[in-house]
């Protein structure tokens, strides 16, 4: 990644970030056609953090824990477009054969789980693994803002401070729990939580939406862990465009808009040359299209039958 140029990263974030957009987007119109099973959580206007940050790691050995709203970083790892659609479509081709579902993904050194705050423990033992096996890996977790009410997140900064663990937490302050504003949720500041257990810490707010500041950040921090081998507690400003989930989104329509007019989607697109940039798009839709007719391929052949 390092020897990549500014053009060729540029290219490489867009491309990503624009996958993820896409993916979300077509999981969403499915899920309106009662065409996927159970819930649909996305990140769309969070996509920065999913490529910032899975891109500083080595993917080979590092260890990944998401959430709920785990399908950015699940792309930016393993790209498995047509296993997140089939496993999200409760397809025995999914990356999980379909009995995992959106929230409980698994695929290589990558996981996920719905449970609020239950990654946290689990990352650090993972991380507690990769040190007493001294294979130079560290693990990361994805926390978000509400996650942060959660007393075994503490638990686990306690521990992994103590133990001195390879263990990078990242927060994703996207300034709402579901429709709870973080102001009304979380007293104090989320960016001084690591300090009281001695862990170091670092925060992009002002330039948060440009990837290329969430991977510098990120590269930094997974450094730091991997050679010190001790905690980093990461938290990156952002903001989600789409609903909770589907449709349940109270918050205020010109706020969401005035944060859309910021889309770091867009504004990354629009430092690309026009015509790669339409060539990029246009390779993703007809990826999507191939996939969406190879995972539902089965369905067409019963409508037809019937």
């Amino acid at each position: 990644m390092n020897a990549l140029s500014h053009h060729a990263r540029a290219e490489l974030f867009y491309r990503q970030m624009q996958t993820i957009r896409r993916v979300e987007e077509t999981l969403l119109s499915l899920f309106s056609q009662g065409r996927i099973r159970g819930t649909v959580h996305t990140c769309i206007g969070q996509e920065t953090t999913a490529v910032g940050v899975i891109n500083a790691l080595d993917r080979e050995k590092d260890v990944i824990f998401s959430n709920h709203r785990a399908h950015g970083h699940f792309i930016a790892y393993s790209d498995e477009v047509t296993g997140l659609i089939a496993e999200v479509a409760g397809k025995s081709s999914g990356v999980c054969g379909g009995i995992g579902g959106t929230q409980h993904l698994h695929y290589r050194n990558f996981y996920t789980n719905g449970i609020q705050g239950g990654i946290a423990p689990i990352a650090a033992g993972s991380a507690a693994a990769e040190k007493h096996r001294k294979t130079g890996a560290i693990a990361v977790v994805f926390l978000g803002d509400g996650t942060m009410g959660e007393g075994v997140v503490y638990e686990t900064m306690n521990i992994a401070a103590l133990w001195q663990l390879p263990l990078l937490f990242v927060v994703d302050n996207n300034q709402y729990a579901q429709s709870t504003p973080v102001a009304r949720a979380q007293a104090g500041d989320l960016s001084t939580r690591a300090a009281t257990f001695g862990i170091r810490s670092g925060v992009v707010k002002a330039d948060a939406y440009n990837p290329f500041t969430v991977y510098e950040m990120a590269r930094k921090a997974v450094a730091y862990v991997r050679e010190e081998s001790a905690p980093y507690y990461l938290l990156l400003n952002s903001y989600r465009l789409a609903p909770h989930s589907k449709g349940d989104d109270h918050r205020d329509p010109v706020e969401i808009e005035r944060h859309r007019q910021q889309d770091p989607l867009i504004r990354l697109g629009e430092t690309l040359p026009p015509q790669r940039r339409n060539a990029i798009d246009d390779a993703i839709e007809r990826r999507l299209t191939e996939t969406l007719a190879q995972v539902f391929a089965d369905d067409a052949g019963k409508e037809g039958a019937a």
